[in-house]
């Protein structure tokens, strides 16, 4: 399973040696082994790195088992490194020859398909589900005390009086009561656990109404979404439901934090537009969420000295005097430059003003 770890220490990974990376599309219903190892070939064929090419062709037919979806491999054989990640989720195919492992396509999933809780609850108990990356990671769940409906005649209209609503006693709303709050608690730990950054609740609309308003303010501001769904639904069914009210979520975040970030850069606020802007800020540390349109590459040079990314052609970095070479990839450079210093990088999917604006913007600390 590849983590937020596993791209940290992509991210710290450099060397004056070239490190190859490559990311090749499995999905078993597009055909057979031997046809993706023959696409492998055709990707490498261009690829100047004897060494690397054979340590990857060696891991795809003597280790790789063909089960999963797509899969990422990193290769600097000068300094012997190998990392190997495969994926349930499919990636385009693509090979990049750099000073460093090229992430984009890895963010670009965590960023969409990472850490989400799916919680089902009724008002007896709840099932919950922690989906990483298209796969189910755990799942649990809790069983309150039996709610024992009583059926009284007259009931009165007013809740907590005898009968309370439409026949259902006080007795019965403690009960009620009391499993909810115990179904939070026990989801706040499995959220914890399991680093949970997005939640999606399933059930009716009034339990889930009442499971959310007792969440705890930080996890009510993670829950993205609901939808009504039964207890015994099969895991199969929640995770395709989740998949789908998930991305319907991630389309109207994608457009807030891009409509903040053109609307601050319009009043000269903490916002910033198009690549050079762009650039200059993640220059200075002060991105604190960098937007990048899905599948923005764009080549230009990085200083040797104190790493100034422009897409201008030039010798001398215009901050320190110091050497400028050119990099295949000026936008997966900034997206390294911002995590590792300590911002966030969303891959938008869906805004037409992000793509008219040169496709790239930020929300800046300062």
């Amino acid at each position: 399973m590849f983590t937020d770890k596993d791209l940290r220490e992509l991210l710290a990974f450099s060397a004056p040696e070239q490190v190859l990376s490559v990311y090749l599309n499995t999905v078993p219903a597009e055909g057979n082994a031997d046809a993706y190892r023959l696409r492998l070939r055709t990707l490498l064929k261009e690829v100047d790195l004897s060494d690397d090419v054979a340590a990857v062709e060696r891991y795809f037919d003597h280790t790789y088992d063909w089960c999963g979806r797509s899969v990422a491999v990193f290769s600097c054989a000068a300094k012997n490194y190998f990392r190997t990640y495969p994926l349930a989720l499919s990636v385009p195919n693509q090979v990049y020859v750099s000073d460093h492992p090229a992430v984009n396509p890895l963010v670009e999933i965590l960023d969409v398909y990472g850490g989400y809780s799916v919680v089902l609850v009724d008002k007896q108990g709840a099932r919950l589900f922690f989906f990483h990356l298209g796969e189910l990671r755990e799942q649990d769940g809790m069983v309150g005390e039996t709610v024992k409906h009583s059926k009284l005649g007259g009931a009165s209209s007013v809740p907590g009086r005898r009968g309370g609503v439409s026949g259902q006693t006080h007795v019965e709303d403690e009960v009620i009561d009391r499993n909810m709050k115990e179904s939070v608690d026990f989801a706040v730990h499995f959220f914890e656990e399991n680093r949970v950054r997005r939640v999606l609740l399933g059930g009716t609309e009034e339990n889930v109404a009442m499971f959310r308003s007792l969440l705890p303010k930080t996890w009510q501001s993670l829950v993205v979404g609901s939808f009504p769904m039964g207890m015994v639904t099969s895991q199969t069914e929640v995770l395709a439901r989740a998949m789908q009210v998930g991305l319907e979520a991630e389309r109207h975040r994608e457009e807030r934090m891009v409509d903040n970030a053109f609307t601050a850069a319009a009043r000269g606020g903490a916002g910033a537009t198009g690549l050079e802007d762009t650039l200059k800020a993640a220059h200075e540390c002060r991105v604190q969420t960098l937007l990048v349109f899905e599948g923005y590459h764009e080549p230009g040079c990085r200083c040797q000295s104190c790493g100034f990314l422009s897409v201008k052609k030039s010798t001398v970095c215009p901050v320190c005097s110091g050497n400028m070479a050119a990099i295949p990839d000026v936008v997966e450079a900034a997206v390294r430059t911002v995590m590792q210093n300590g911002g966030g990088v969303e891959m938008v999917h869906y805004s037409t003003a992000l793509r008219g604006a040169g496709k790239i913007g930020a929300i800046l600390r300062y």
